[in-house]
């Protein structure tokens, strides 16, 4: 890269979502169901990273799946709007679909419409080369994501990952656990999830966060110190997805400046806050400035 900003290369998921916003989710019955709105937009854990850290300063470059299709150019459009640099290869399925439905308490059901190919044709050759010039790998657990760790490790590139709301049993993870440098979780699935940090810190991993909602965030670094930060909650709420996506763009965005884990939190807390506010996977407004500015509003001192 010659931009002079860090380079972040992304792989994973880019869907197309319908998203259908209720007061609460309906009974599981036959009925007539009414919405409050709708939306159609880019989905996909992968987009949401690399457009969260694309207007966090970052020269990201992402690579995903999409059909030669209406919602696969719409895609596009995003893409280039955003001047974020996008690599496809075309999964001939069809871009990958999803149909979320929106409570007001902020609960999701995704139901998956439209599925990416398990294992597809990917240009290896080309995606060697995007990696061997980027500061940090983000891996989203596409299966196909996989096959980029041993490309990573040759370059000696940090391999972060979000493996969500992991089990700890899962068979899937383990690749993706294995070969990252640094790991973000949630407990939605591991209430006790201390013990599981500590053997990723055991392993050698550079740090380790879990997210936990509107419960905030913590971290375990490898001198064993653990910080936890709490969620942003006066950010008017609209939608949530992208949320966990952009607070880790916020993560990765303040490791790369230099900071201190516990302000790295906090940014990922403000950006994830931001991003609630929108019916996108990234608050429109967001940019270097406005979180250092919200984050001397709510922290005191500038960020």
């Amino acid at each position: 890269m010659t931009t002079g900003k860090a380079s972040v290369f992304v792989a994973g998921d880019i869907t197309f979502n319908s998203l259908i916003y209720l007061d609460s989710f309906p009974e599981p019955k036959p009925q007539t169901v009414f919405s409050t709105g709708f939306n159609e937009t880019v989905g996909g854990t992968a987009a949401g990273k690399a457009l969260n850290l694309n207007r966090l300063g970052m020269a990201v470059t992402l690579h995903g799946l999409i059909g030669d299709d209406a919602p696969g150019q719409k895609i596009r459009e995003v893409f280039a709007r955003e001047k974020l640099a996008l690599i496809v290869d075309i999964d001939p399925k069809g871009t990958p679909r999803h149909v979320n439905l929106m409570a007001k308490d902020g609960g999701r059901i995704s139901i998956y419409v439209q599925y990416a190919t398990f294992e597809p044709e990917i240009d290896l050759d080309r995606l060697d080369q995007q990696i061997a010039q980027s500061d940090y790998v983000a891996l989203n657990l596409s299966n196909y994501c996989r096959r980029l760790i041993p490309l990573a490790k040759a370059h000696n590139k940090p391999i972060w990952c979000d493996i969500h709301d992991y089990d700890g049993i899962n068979e899937y993870h383990r690749d993706f656990i294995a070969g990252a440098d640094v790991i973000t979780m949630s407990s939605d699935a591991m209430p006790d999830y201390k013990p599981f940090m500590q053997r990723l810190i055991a392993d050698g991993k550079r740090f380790v966060v879990c997210t936990h909602g509107r419960a905030g965030a913590t971290a375990l670094t490898p001198d064993g110190e653990w910080i936890t930060v709490p969620a942003l909650t006066t950010y008017e709420q609209r939608d949530t997805n992208g949320a966990g996506d952009s607070f880790f763009a916020g993560l990765l965005y303040g490791y790369e400046q230099g900071y201190a884990i516990e302000r790295c939190l906090r940014l990922g807390a403000i950006t994830a806050g931001l991003c609630v506010t929108s019916q996108e996977l990234f608050d429109p407004d967001l940019s270097v400035d406005r979180i250092a500015a919200e984050y001397a509003r709510i922290f005191g001192v500038a960020g």
